[in-house]
């Protein structure tokens, strides 16, 4: 049987009756709840949206025993659409077409799952007003493309449909100019050159991209190292050809050379190299929060007056303050 739940809360409530004895909690589940998906319904067990006699229940497979009662909280509603939200923006240029923002560190470009509101896109909504709704679609309005949370620097984001055409067109034909300083463990050799291979999901980690043998989709990155502090680390431009999700910090990671702070893309070594540093020089190093990856650089064609226009970013304080650590060496 299926009690509802109190007025005004978001949760139902299941009572294990004496024929369901053995089932699957996630069928039992599903053969109760018959609005909701068996996928669904397992995602939310998994994410401990469930309870019996309060406490959390994330196994979808436990076998229920006759008189327990489930108690399965569901997620608030998510707006069909993003609201805006007045939130502080580094505008680098803005005319009626067109901005490029200094996007810092820790903000997400659009709303997901996890991230479903204080975003790019809700603080560009409440900056252009209704002008910006639904250009390019619903859920991204004006992105033409983007940076990974803990990135920092350059975006541009369209303001109408043309420039929004114009602009995703260039970034897919590899017109746009975009050029990222990043602090890598190591000293890459040679100290310039070019770095091509296919990246697609990880086959061991579907969160993590990775360099595949087959599949996945061509990626060129070229990189000059630009200091070197010791064999410990480097400052290093990577200016991309392509623009695959996590393109740098895969490639770089690849050759061995992780970006410091990469808190997906680091390896073992990195830890190596971490202790091997002098015991202060450790904890500043250590304590990086973010990948210490900087967009500085983007140039392209004006969407409307095909007038070639280039910004660059200075590197944020946090950036700065590793590298001066990493000079003491």
């Amino acid at each position: 049987m299926i009690e509802p739940p109190d007025a005004g809360a978001a949760e139902k409530r299941v009572i294990v009756e004496p024929g369901d004895a053995g089932e699957r909690l996630d069928r039992l589940l599903a053969a109760r709840l018959a609005e909701m998906s068996r996928t669904r319904l397992k995602h939310l067990v998994e994410a401990g949206r469930v309870t019996m006699n309060g406490a959390t229940i994330k196994d979808p497979s436990l076998r229920v025993k006759p008189g327990q009662t489930f108690v399965l909280s569901l997620p608030a509603p998510v707006a069909d659409r993003p609201q805006p939200q007045a939130m502080a923006l580094a505008i680098v240029y803005e005319d009626p077409h067109l901005l490029v923002i200094d996007k810092p560190a820790g903000l997400v470009v659009h709303p997901a799952p996890g991230n479903p509101d204080r975003t790019l896109v809700n603080a560009l909504l409440a900056h252009c007003g209704d002008s910006l709704a639904g250009i390019g679609g619903v859920r991204r309005p004006g992105i033409v493309h983007r940076l990974d949370k803990d990135t920092s620097g350059l975006m541009v984001v369209a303001k109408d449909e043309l420039a929004q055409a114009r602009l995703t067109a260039d970034f897919a034909a590899r017109r746009v100019n975009r050029a990222y300083q990043a602090v890598v463990w190591g000293v890459p050799q040679p100290r310039e050159g070019e770095i091509a291979s296919r990246i697609g999901r990880s086959p061991r980690n579907r969160k993590k991209m990775a360099v595949l043998r087959d599949g996945g989709k061509p990626a060129v990155t070229r990189y000059k190292v630009l200091r070197a502090f010791k064999d410990v680390a480097a400052l290093v431009e990577c200016r991309l050809a392509t623009g695959r999700t996590h393109q740098i910090r895969v490639h770089m990671t690849d050759r061995g050379h992780p970006l410091i702070g990469d808190p997906v893309y680091g390896s073992p070594r990195s830890l190596a190299r971490l202790r091997r540093l002098p015991p202060a020089l450790r904890d500043a190093v250590g304590a990086f929060p973010r990948q210490a990856l900087h967009a500085v650089l983007i140039g392209f064609r004006h969407p409307v007056t095909g007038e070639y226009i280039q910004f660059s970013s200075d590197l944020p304080p946090d950036l700065k303050a590793l590298i001066g650590s990493l000079d003491r060496l």
